[in-house]
This record gives structure tokens, sequence and C-alpha cells, in this order.
């Protein structure tokens, strides 16, 4: 199957290309926020907060001289809050590297903070008309069936062998439709579960259609089970009514955002006992875990968390930051100025009176 199946999906996408802003006027700067936006996220979630990044952020330049809050508060919600942070580190070094132009050479793009191969060959492809080719999970899954290639897809070999095919497979001069096109046919029709097999152009050439098998492709490295983590969280209020939170550090998970301080329940331990250690250890102060707020919980890539937060009191103690870079005494109507993940912003939208308690 040598370069057989580019002028079917070429002729395929021409009449059913899905319509994006960063489509159908593909500067490099749009291309390349969107390509790291839809890392690990359906592109229905991505659009409205692309459409709100570009209306606050319209050129690099504007993104490079935002605040890394401002950048974080456009990103909220998004996930993987790496992404926008090495974003803004990148746009800062186009300013000052290369005079506010998005690098064209391929190795000068993976210099930069989050570009990858992937993203690296997205934006040559689409953005500067070269020759690369991408592999993001639809390329994986289409490949995957079209040769019922028998490597899971998850593993260093699995993916060594989707880039050669990949490779292989690219057409010259029409790399950005063609990776265009692959992505849109594994978001459309080459679907995870009950792929649509008679309204893809490439169903004469699969593999995995032909031998009856796409169910059975692509074959995946089971994952280990997610563990589970108990972790506490205080809201603590001062006579003003204003509530304490605490900034994570820029290399830890949701590096940069803002939350309500606490940690995990060690064994054994009951959660107001680990709310009060955790704060000590954290910031110095002694604390009482008073009334419960409520209970969250979130999946994260790795892991899941329940977490039970509590109105507590400040006893004694001089702040000290052993884990965090940053503290704030904050009016509770002004915590959506200050991003944070998730569970943060329900336990403010709680205070705020926008959400109801869960399980409190």
């Amino acid at each position: 199957m040598t370069k057989t199946i580019a002028p079917k999906l070429l002729h395929w996408y021409a009449q059913h290309r899905r319509s994006f802003p960063f489509r159908d006027a593909p500067t490099p700067y749009a291309v390349w926020v969107s390509e790291v936006m839809a890392q690990q996220t359906r592109m229905e979630t991505v659009l409205p907060y692309f459409q709100r990044w570009m209306e606050r952020f319209p050129t690099v330049e504007s993104l490079a001289a935002a605040s890394q809050q401002e950048v974080l508060n456009q990103w909220e919600g998004l996930g993987y809050y790496s992404r926008g942070r090495n974003l803004h580190k990148a746009a800062q070094l186009v300013m000052t590297e290369y005079g506010g132009a998005l690098p064209q050479d391929f190795e000068a793009l993976q210099s930069l903070p989050g570009i990858g191969r992937y993203t690296a060959g997205a934006i040559a492809s689409i953005a500067f008309g070269q020759d690369h080719p991408v592999v993001d999970g639809n390329v994986k899954r289409v490949y995957a069936r079209l040769f019922a290639v028998d490597t899971p897809i998850n593993t260093p070999a699995g993916e060594k062998e989707i880039w050669a095919l990949a490779e292989a497979q690219l057409p010259t001069g029409q790399a950005g439709d063609y990776n265009q096109a692959l992505m849109d046919l594994g978001a459309m029709v080459c679907l995870p579960r009950q792929p649509d097999c008679p309204s893809c152009p490439l169903q004469a050439d699969c593999l995995a259609y032909q031998l009856n098998l796409t169910d059975e492709f692509p074959h995946k490295k089971q994952a280990k089970k997610a563990p589970h983590y108990t972790v506490t969280a205080a809201v603590i209020e001062a006579a003003d009514g204003s509530v304490l939170i605490t900034q994570r550090p820029q290399d830890a998970l949701l590096g940069g955002l803002w939350e309500f301080p606490g940690g995990k329940r060690e064994d054994g331990e009951s959660l107001k006992a680990c709310l009060e250690r955790e704060i000590l250890e954290e910031l110095g102060v002694k604390i009482e875990a008073g009334e419960k707020l409520g209970v969250f919980r979130h999946a994260y890539t790795h892991f899941k968390v329940t977490l039970h937060a509590y109105r507590s009191e400040w006893l004694s103690g001089e702040m000290v930051l052993n884990e965090h870079q940053a503290f704030r005494w904050v009016q509770i109507d002004a915590l959506d100025d200050f991003p944070m993940g998730k569970i943060d912003r329900s336990i403010s939208r709680q205070l705020q009176g926008k959400e109801p308690a869960d399980g409190a």
C-alpha cells in the first residue's frame, strides 16, 4: 500500500473538511495555539477557548507581554496547564530570539517550550507548507487499522512504527492538507468505537476492515489502574472576610495556579488531623479544622482525588512558604481573578454561592 491512500483521502477532505477559524485563516500563530490546545483535548472543547484566547492575545507580541496569571486565567478549565505556561514562555522566546515571527525551521520549532515532534510537524506542514508528518491519537488509530498494526500503539515500538508509516505515506507538497485530512478522518469516521466504515474513503485499503477486525484495532498495552488519593483543603477566613489562597510552585502539577492549602491524608489519619498537620508543615501555621464545606472529586491523567474542604480557624503562627511560591488574602468576590484548577474553582464558586455543596 505504497502511497495509495493520499489521493482518496485528499479528495474526501476537499468535500468533508471541518471548518475552524485556525484552518480557514491558518496564520502560523493561530495554527500553533490551536495545535497546543488540541493536545489531549477534543476540538469541540478547544474552540471556545481558542476564540477567547485570540481575542485576548491576538498576536505573539500580546501573549509575550502578558503576565503568567493572565495567561493561566485564559487557560483555566482547559487542563494540562503546562501547555499554557509553555506557550507563554515560547512567545517570549519568539520575541527575543526570532524577532516576533515563529521560526519556520523544523528543529528551531522543536527547540521552543511545549513544541515536540507532532506540534512542530503540524505547524511546519499546515502553516509553512513543508513536508512533515504528524501523529496524534486520531492518526495512530487510522494507521493502526489501515495497516493492521499488531504492536500496541501506546508503546515506544508502536509509536515508532506509526511514525514510519506516516513518513512513508506523506504526499510530497500536500502534507498540510493530508495531515489535517487524517485527523478529520479519525475524528469523524474512523472513531474509537463503532467506526463508520461505510462512509470511509479508505475502506478498500483498510486491512482491519478486510479482516473484519476494526473493533480489535488499535492494540494498546493495558494501563495500570490509576491510584486514588484522599486530600484535604482549608478555607481560612480573616476578620475582613478575605480568605487565604496559596500559589503552587512553577514546576509542580498545576504550577502557577492558586489553591486553598492542604494536602494528602496519611494512612490511619483522620481528615481534620490531616488538614491541621498539612497546614502546619506547609505554612507554619496552627489551625483548627471546623465545618466541612464539601467533598470534591476529580480525575487527573495518572491519579484520582477526593478532596474534603473545611472552614478552618487560624490559631497561631507566622506564615512561611515551605511548599508554595506565594500567598494572598483575597475577598471572596475577587477569587475569579486568580487562576485555579477544577477542584479549587469549585470551592471558590461554592463560597460565592454559585455552586451547591457536594456531600458536605
